[in-house]
């Protein structure tokens, strides 16, 4: 069984182009998503993260104030190392549960992280797809998803790779600037990661 990356920068619409994977039977492992769950059902993350940000980090319901972490770790550097140490370890575990139990599920299936280059998990897949999208593209999509600031959108992408760099180690790329269609792009890279066996 192939595990393919698919990774690209915050706004990339890197989870929409998975999805359209899935529309294909191809499994995919949200690594972003987990990460937010793990952070909200894991004891020993959740204690990990109180000691980090203070236990106002979670609010009553249990539940972590992702937009004050954003804000703390994308001010300091430090805290940024900290938090992806405590998160990262938990994810790839839980990835790596995730694709033995589907070790049977078809001719590939793929990991959506956003951060794949950054934290060296693409050294554990086969193959990797980059989704990219133009800078301004990309932020205006971020300011209205997430209803960010310019700024604080811009600090976020900071603590990322530029596509060029991930672009030169990606087997595939899709481009998803709102001109290209994406699905004729998804279905080539279905068929030669198909054909491949």
């Amino acid at each position: 069984m192939k595990k393919i990356g698919i990774t690209g920068g915050i706004g990339s619409g890197k989870t929409t182009v998975a999805r359209v994977f899935e529309q294909l039977g191809i499994p995919v492992y949200h690594a972003d998503y987990w990460a937010k769950e793990i952070m909200n059902t894991e004891p020993l993350v959740i204690e990990r993260l109180k000691e980090l940000f203070g236990k106002d980090i979670y609010d009553s319901a249990g539940k972590a104030n992702r937009k004050r972490i954003a804000e703390l770790v994308f001010a300091d550097k430090n805290k940024l190392n900290e938090l992806n140490s405590i998160i990262h370890p938990a994810v790839w575990l839980h990835g790596e549960n995730w694709l033995k139990s589907r070790s049977t599920a078809g001719p590939y299936i793929l990991k959506e992280a956003a951060i794949l280059f950054e934290s060296g998990g693409n050294k554990d897949m086969d193959k990797v797809i980059m989704v990219s999208a133009p800078i301004e593209i990309r932020l205006e999509r971020v300011m209205k998803r997430d209803n960010a600031t310019r700024e604080e959108v811009t600090a976020r992408m900071a603590n990322q790779w530029p596509d060029e760099q991930k672009i030169a180690l990606s087997d595939f790329v899709i481009v998803n600037d709102d001109r290209q269609l994406v699905i004729p792009q998804v279905l080539e890279v279905h068929r030669v990661l198909t054909e491949k066996g």
